[in-house]
């Protein structure tokens, strides 16, 4: 048989031409494969790209927690295998490939929890209810007057002026500053002026003044004898009590008042004017008629004339307080007011 005749050499070119095209062929499966492997590959990246910068975040604007130990490593994903390979160059180019599997969503940063605001702080027992617990004293501060010096009565109503260091002011007529001897051994202080005394600038001088006028004459004293003073200088719109705050602003003028006048006693009429100098909440009803002392000055607690005015029945438990000051300057009683 002889191989070189035309047919023979056809069917080598036909073989030759198979040949060629499943090189071709292969070689074209090996360029998918190539393409395939590249597109998975550069998809993972950008998967741990993306879960990085997710990581980065929470823990940014997580809540700082106690130190833990570290959390194990994660595995390293897993690189696509030979099958699946082969399974994607068999498909052709441009057909959809399964979806990757699904990174599961980062966990919500937890809530600050909201700061406790700090406890109040409770009251100080034994707070004084009617006076400040604490008031300023003359301390020589004023116009003309050396520290530690004895002020002067004119001193201090310079000094005073025309008060606004409390509300009081903005519904005064006059500024009762006290009136008397300025040499006084016998010093009486009251509450605040009322109506008559706002009007005329004078304390005691309603009907409550015209009782006090008469137990000072059943002393054996006069007014001009003795000195009148009130704990503050302003009334109170409808003679309503003197409150804490208007105690603490005029408080230091009485204060210097005693301290320019040293008497030898001090008669404080009522509660407000006993509380104030003392220091004490001590109702007046059990004060009255026992001996203090304020700044070494002998003081005897006793009714206010106005509440005498209202209660005339207690005007002998008063009398009786007048009394023993009487005793302390060598005085014997007279007729009782």
């Amino acid at each position: 048989m002889n191989d070189d005749t035309p047919d023979s050499a056809q069917e080598l070119a036909d073989v030759l031409q198979d040949v060629r095209r499943h090189l071709l062929w292969q070689e074209e499966t090996a360029g998918r494969a190539l393409l395939v492997d590249a597109k998975v590959a550069a998809e993972l990246q950008q998967q741990r790209a993306a879960a990085s910068s997710v990581r980065t975040m929470i823990a940014r604007t997580k809540a700082p927690e106690p130190a833990a130990a570290p959390p194990p490593p994660r595995p390293p994903a897993e690189s696509p295998t030979r099958d699946a390979l082969h399974a994607a160059m068999k498909q052709p180019l441009g057909a959809p490939r399964p979806p990757a599997a699904a990174t599961p969503p980062p966990a919500a940063p937890r809530p600050l929890a909201p700061e406790a605001p700090a406890p109040r702080a409770a009251p100080a027992a034994g707070m004084l209810l009617d006076v400040p617990q604490s008031a300023p004293r003359y301390n020589g501060a004023l116009p003309g007057v050396v520290e530690g010096e004895r002020p002067t009565l004119d001193q201090i109503r310079r000094e005073l002026g025309d008060c606004r260091r409390c509300k009081l002011c903005t519904g005064r007529k006059n500024i009762v500053f006290g009136s008397g001897n300025p040499r006084a051994e016998l010093v009486f202080v009251g509450e605040g002026p009322g109506e008559n005394e706002d009007l005329q600038g004078v304390p005691f001088v309603g009907a409550a003044g015209d009782l006090l006028t008469k137990m000072i004459g059943a002393m054996g004293f006069t007014r001009n004898d003795v000195y009148i003073a009130n704990v503050v200088k302003c009334r109170p719109p409808g003679n309503r009590n003197p409150e804490p705050d208007e105690i603490a602003a005029c408080e230091p003028f009485l204060r210097s008042q005693l301290l320019a006048l040293q008497p030898k006693v001090i008669v404080a009429l009522g509660k407000f004017a006993a509380q104030t100098l003392l220091r004490d909440t001590t109702p007046i009803t059990r004060m009255r008629g026992q001996w203090r002392q304020y700044e070494g000055i002998q003081l005897m607690p006793t009714f206010h004339p106005a509440y005498l005015l209202r209660n005339s029945a207690e005007k002998r438990k008063a009398w009786e307080d007048l009394q023993q000051v009487m005793k302390l300057f060598g005085k014997h009683p007279g007729s009782s007011a």
